[in-house]
Parts: C-alpha cells; sequence; structure tokens
C-alpha cells in the first residue's frame, strides 16, 4: 500500500440543498455509506438524493466528477463508497462535522464513523498518538490513537484503488477580499446570512441554543426569534468559582432576547460522577476541558424536551475574533524593525543574563525571542508538554518510540496550504483545523452525543464561509481591535455589554476544584499513578505534579493533570491491558 498525500487548489461551485440523517451508529462496513446534510451544486443531485436517498445522488456525483464531487457539495457530510470498479471512496464536509475513519485490511478499505469501530483485538494504541494528544490536548488527524488507523482529515478525500491509497484534499480556502467595501451593504448582508444560516438549523423541533453570554451564543440566541418567530429556548452553564463563573452574560443576553432561560451550576461531584462516562464516549483520547460543561448544559437542554441545540462555534474563526490574533499583530511589528538594530542591538542586548534580571528588559527580550520565531512554531513556544520537558514528563520506554518534532510538522504543513493570503487569514485556515475541526466542535459534538442531543452550527454554514473569504482583512482585525466588523455589524442587535465583554465560554475551574474537593483529587491522583504504572509518564513527575506544581499553580498545572487523567480514563474503558511498562 502507498499513502500520498497531495495538496491541490480547486474552483469554487454553487451549491443547493438536501437532507439525510447525521451521526448514525456505523460499523466498519463493506457498504456504502452517506450521512449528514449534503448540499449539491448540482440540482439534478439534489432531486436525486430526495428521491432514491444520498448514496445514489454521491454515485452519480462521482461517476460524473471524480473525487471533484465533493468540491461541489458543501454542508455537513461523509460519504464512504464501493465503486463499480471496485475502488473505494471516502470524502468529509470542510470541517469535519461528520467524520470517517479507515485502515487498510487485507487488501480492502474498511471506513467508519468512529476510530474504535475499526479497532478490533489486533489493533495496538499508538505510543506517537499518545504524545500527539499530549501536545495537543487531542489527537489530531489523520492519526488516530490506533496504529493502521487514520482520520479523514477535513476537506479531504480519499481514494483506494488497486490497492494503493491517495488522501488529497478537494478544498483549501482561497481568500478573494472585496476591495473598496460598502460598509452598510457588508452589514445588511451580514445579518440576512446570520439569520439565514440560524434557519437552516432549526428543524421545526423546539428551537434551543447554547448560551455562554460570548458573542456568538448571544447573536444565536437572538437570531432564533428573528428566523422562526418562536421564543429560543436557552441554556447556560456556571461555576461557583471566582474569575470562570459568567452567567450573569448569559442572562443579560436571555433578558434582552426574551428566551426561556435555564441555568446549571456544575460542580465537583458532577465531575466525578461524568469524567468516566464522557471520556469512554469519545472513540480516542480527548483533552478539551469544556465538554465537561457542554455536556452538563445539553443534557439539561434533553431533560427539557429539547432534541437540537445549535452552539455559536466558528464565529471567532471566521471573523477574527481570538486574542492571539492581535497578540501575533504586534510579533509582526517586529519584522519592521530595521534589521540592523534587531541583530546589532536589540537581540545582543536583550538576549544577556542581566537582562532577564529586570522585569522591563526581561519582558522586551520574551517579545524579540517570540517575534524571531517564524509561524506557527510561534505559537508553540509555551506548549504545556515541550515547556516542562518531554524528557521529565514521559517515561524512557515512551520516549524511545515517539517523534517529538512530527506535531510541530503537521503544523507547518497545514500553515502553508492557502496560498496568496494575508497572515491574518493563514491563522484562520489554520484555526479551521486545528482549533475547530480538531478540538471544538469534536467537543461539542461528543458533548451531545453523550447527552443524546443532536446539535447545529449556523457560524459555520457554507455562505457565511463564503462571506469570510471575501472579507476585508481589516474588517476582522481592526488595529488590535478584534472581529471588529462582526461587532460592529451586529450594534443595535446585540447588547453593547456583551460586544465590549472579554471572551470566556464554558472554562472548567479544574485545578482548583482538584485542590479543594476530596473526591475530585483522589480521582485525579488515582488515574495519573495508574498512567504512571502503564510507563507513560514518569511516577516522579506525577508526585511532583499533584503535590507542588498543581497546588502552587492550579490553573496552569491544572492543565496538565487533566489531560492526563482523561488519557488514563479513557484507557481504562478501552485498552485497559494496554502497558509500555517493563
Amino acid at each position: 500500500m502507498q499513502l500520498r498525500i497531495i495538496d491541490r487548489q480547486h474552483k469554487e461551485q454553487r451549491i443547493s440543498l438536501t437532507t439525510i440523517n447525521c451521526h448514525p451508529q456505523m460499523a466498519a462496513t463493506d457498504i456504502s455509506f452517506a450521512s449528514g446534510s449534503p448540499k449539491f451544486a448540482d440540482t439534478r443531485l439534489t432531486e436525486l438524493a430526495r428521491t432514491a436517498g444520498a448514496v445514489a445522488a454521491w454515485r452519480e456525483a462521482i461517476a460524473k466528477n471524480g473525487p471533484d464531487a465533493a468540491l461541489g457539495t458543501s454542508g455537513e457530510f461523509a460519504v464512504g463508497l464501493r465503486l463499480p470498479d471496485g475502488g473505494t471512496f471516502l470524502a468529509v464536509d470542510r470541517f469535519s462535522i461528520c467524520t470517517l475513519c479507515y485502515r487498510v485490511d487485507n487488501g480492502q478499505l474498511r471506513f467508519a464513523a468512529r476510530a474504535d469501530e475499526l479497532a478490533d483485538a489486533s489493533a495496538e494504541i499508538d505510543p506517537q498518538a499518545i504524545f500527539d494528544y499530549l501536545y495537543f490536548h487531542v489527537i489530531p488527524s489523520p492519526r488516530t490513537i490506533y496504529k493502521g488507523i487514520y482520520r479523514l482529515p477535513p476537506a479531504h478525500y480519499a481514494l483506494f484503488e488497486n490497492g494503493q491509497l491517495k488522501v488529497a484534499p478537494y478544498w483549501v480556502p482561497s481568500f478573494a477580499e472585496q476591495r473598496s467595501p460598502s460598509f452598510d451593504a457588508l452589514k445588511d448582508e451580514f445579518r440576512q446570512l446570520l439569520q439565514d444560516s440560524v434557519a437552516t438549523q432549526l428543524d421545526g423541533s423546539k428551537p434551543a441554543c447554547f448560551l455562554s453570554g460570548g458573542t456568538d451564543s448571544s447573536t444565536v440566541a437572538g437570531m432564533i426569534a428573528l428566523a422562526s418567530g418562536r421564543v429560543a429556548a436557552t441554556y447556560s452553564i456556571g461555576f461557583d468559582a471566582q474569575g470562570y463563573d459568567e452567567m450573569e452574560y448569559a442572562r443579560l443576553a436571555s433578558r434582552h432576547f426574551k428566551t426561556e432561560h435555564h441555568e446549571y451550576y456544575v460542580t465537583p461531584d458532577d465531575l466525578v460522577r461524568s469524567i468516566p462516562a464522557v471520556a469512554a464516549h469519545y472513540d480516542q483520547p480527548f483533552g478539551n476541558s469544556s465538554a465537561l460543561p457542554a455536556y452538563y448544559c445539553a443534557r439539561m437542554a434533553r431533560e427539557d424536551g429539547v432534541t437540537k441545540l445549535l452552539a455559536g462555534d466558528g464565529g471567532d474563526e471566521l471573523f477574527g475574533g481570538n486574542s492571539r490574533y492581535a497578540k501575533q499583530r504586534v510579533f509582526g511589528w517586529y519584522n519592521h524593525v530595521p534589521g540592523f538594530l534587531q541583530r546589532g542591538l536589540m537581540e545582543p542586548l536583550l538576549g544577556t543574563r542581566a537582562a532577564a534580571t529586570f522585569a522591563l528588559t526581561r519582558k522586551a527580550g520574551s517579545y524579540v525571542e517570540q517575534a524571531r520565531a517564524p509561524m506557527p512554531d510561534r505559537l508553540q513556544m509555551y506548549n504545556l508538554i515541550m515547556r516542562l520537558g518531554a524528557d521529565d514528563v514521559l517515561t524512557p520506554q515512551l520516549m524511545a518510540q515517539i517523534d517529538t518534532v512530527a506535531p510541530l510538522q503537521l503544523e507547518r504543513a497545514v500553515w502553508q496550504m492557502p496560498q496568496n493570503c494575508s497572515h491574518l487569514n493563514r491563522e484562520l485556515a489554520y484555526d479551521w483545523r486545528f482549533t475547530l475541526a480538531e478540538s471544538d466542535l469534536p467537543k461539542v459534538l461528543g458533548a451531545t452525543g453523550c447527552a443524546g442531543v443532536g446539535v447545529g452550527f449556523p457560524m459555520l454554514d457554507e455562505r457565511l464561509l463564503a462571506f469570510s473569504l471575501r472579507l476585508p482583512t481589516a474588517y476582522k482585525l481592526k488595529g488590535l481591535q478584534l472581529r471588529w466588523f462582526f461587532k460592529e455589524a451586529l450594534r443595535g442587535f446585540l447588547p453593547d455589554e456583551i460586544i465590549t465583554k472579554k471572551k470566556q465560554g464554558f472554562g472548567l475551574p479544574f485545578g482548583v476544584w482538584a485542590n479543594t474537593d476530596p473526591a475530585l483529587k483522589a480521582l485525579a491522583t488515582d488515574s495519573l499513578h495508574s498512567l504512571a504504572r502503564r510507563g507513560v509518564v514518569r511516577a516522579d513527575f506525577v508526585q511532583t505534579l499533584l503535590t507542588q506544581h498543581l497546588p502552587e499553580h492550579p490553573g496552569y498545572f491544572g492543565e496538565m493533570v487533566w489531560i492526563l487523567m482523561m488519557l488514563e480514563q479513557w484507557l481504562a474503558t478501552k485498552a485497559p491491558q494496554f502497558s509500555l511498562a517493563d
């Protein structure tokens, strides 16, 4: 078998609509399969999907266009087709809202929605995937936790013919910024697109959404009323921990839009009860700690009779809302400093031990150090596992089987994919892969799936995506003002307090609670010691982490405790015999 990764650029095509069920339970299959709500550009295919089913429409699309069939399709979808010539075709949507995993077995490509559905008794845990997990806090595609089982990356297809497998992107973001735009015209178009995108996701059941009190979730809550003419049910999670609770903003949005509001305050006891079940629900280790609050929010909605929740994920990544975008712009200013000042004065002076002893020069030295690093390497200069030192955290048995540079090599490859675009737009495209497709969307999909509720992402509607691709960079990040256009376009629709608030979301105060709650501390301690007995992490590191680092800096080191605990909780259920210990 040969595996080729090919970068390609395609032209955009028009779209229309068809709908089928998304995320069914699917075992590894030898039959054709389609899920999601694919929107075919060809209206004839739309009609065929309506009358004969999505598989029939996909077959005709492949027969006519080959792999480009996926390019002419938008929306949420995953498709696996056995072709008449004996080959197999796979594809997933642009954000991997629907997923496909695959493995080559006895000369045949087998596929399933989940990695664990392809894992039989011969499947082995991949040590490199464990390191990838500790590096990213998730395991990004194409790797999965299992050796020989892969996940199709977002906006990619796979074609298996004559024993050879080709995996390639069918779509790469192509930014075409509008010149001399009319703000008023864009504002009107944007507001209508938001309303239409929310309307598309409503299915006639009780209209409902997550509500953190942030810009995106508040926008969705307000647009539900406009799109449906019905009162939206909103669901919020709070924490009784200083600095972590933003329920006041959720209540503000609820009052503003007159929603039917519901709240739940997550407790340490809730975490102790639910961590094992939520960890085991995922098909591989998953370390985004917001999954637990999202699960309780979705469970509250389910108990209230909701069958589908709308989520606001994607607004930051499409319209320039993450604080690191402004931070990277500040680092970019260093490139405008004359080279003779950089190399002849600033770098030699600020790189000395003397400079490191004073707060001001130490900060200046850190700025220069980071500004000199290329992207995306700069984003990982404070990576948790790398800052702690992989050799100091991981056992020699694991270190001998991994490549610590591999995750960064994947990031570099993704960073280079968009062409002829601004630095900010390259950051957005990078985040579409690593923030959305690999972390935030699986978080919400897993949490709602565990709670038994469907979910929709109106911010990722293909019409809003197309709008983002042509929106000027300065409208996304104006100076250092994040998501400038989004906020200005919604001024008067959203409360001013929400437009100006600092982003937070459903952040979990795990580190604080792990220090103060005996049951949660015991669960974390037992999990980390068990992981050490497996030969994954060093026992001395676990001891230092739990007894020194966590009490001193619960917010920072709580994240490392969390991802190690969730790794062990997943292994305990899915691979209890796994061990690297001698």
